[in-house]
């Protein structure tokens, strides 16, 4: 099996097993993609550099086992990359919260094949919380503006007691998303520059609450 060129990321290191899981999860990738619309079809040659490590950020940034709820998980990215890296630990999970039925169905299978530590849940993401009522961390790519996300993220992240931290990849108009959030919501931010994307960033964020006007 041809292995991933990216066997190390930034001083992540992940193991043979788990390199070769990710090269299993390409391939897989490829196939569906035929068929699905999984990725936009003009990043489809780019896959490893503008998905996969893309989506392997999350754990050099947040490490170790962790049970992480990945919403609208859509083609894997990153939640099933992210359940593949746990695969090197006996703990830690992903709960991968997909409705669409086609795309949920490839997030079965590439979650069986690889043998990630997963599971797939074809609903709507405001019902995510009965099915994942605690997290650690929450992650989301591609999805919604980040005041949308924050919506979406309130039930784990402003739990009594919670200390949940949300991972979202945002383009090069992040800020705009960030001043618009600002305005509804006061957390912690820490803007992680894009390893891939010069103009992206990963943000992290913590301790959010309700602004009280």
């Amino acid at each position: 099996m041809k292995t991933s060129p990216f066997a190390g990321l930034n001083g992540l290191r992940v193991s043979r097993e788990t390199n070769e899981r990710l090269a299993h999860f390409a391939a897989l990738f490829q196939k569906w993609a035929k068929s699905i619309n999984l990725i936009a079809p003009s990043t489809l040659e780019d896959l490893w550099r503008r998905h996969i490590v893309d989506s392997l950020q999350l754990v050099q940034l947040s490490p170790g086992p962790k049970t992480w709820v990945d919403l609208g998980s859509g083609g894997g990215f990153p939640g099933v990359i992210t359940a593949i890296y746990l695969s090197e630990f006996s703990d830690g999970w992903v709960h991968l919260i997909e409705s669409n039925n086609k795309k949920a169905a490839f997030l079965r299978v590439a979650l069986m094949e690889t043998g990630a530590r997963g599971s797939v849940h074809p609903i709507r993401i405001e019902d995510a919380s009965s099915v994942a009522p605690k997290c650690d961390a929450i992650s989301a790519r591609a999805l919604a503006d980040l005041s949308l996300l924050l919506d979406y993220s309130s039930p784990w992240m402003m739990a009594e007691g919670g200390k949940t931290v949300a991972y979202f990849h945002k383009g090069r108009d992040y800020q705009r998303e960030i001043d618009k959030a600002v305005g509804r919501y006061d957390f912690d931010l820490v803007k992680h520059p894009s390893i891939v994307e010069p103009d992206s960033v990963v943000l992290e964020i913590a301790n959010l609450s309700r602004r009280t006007q």
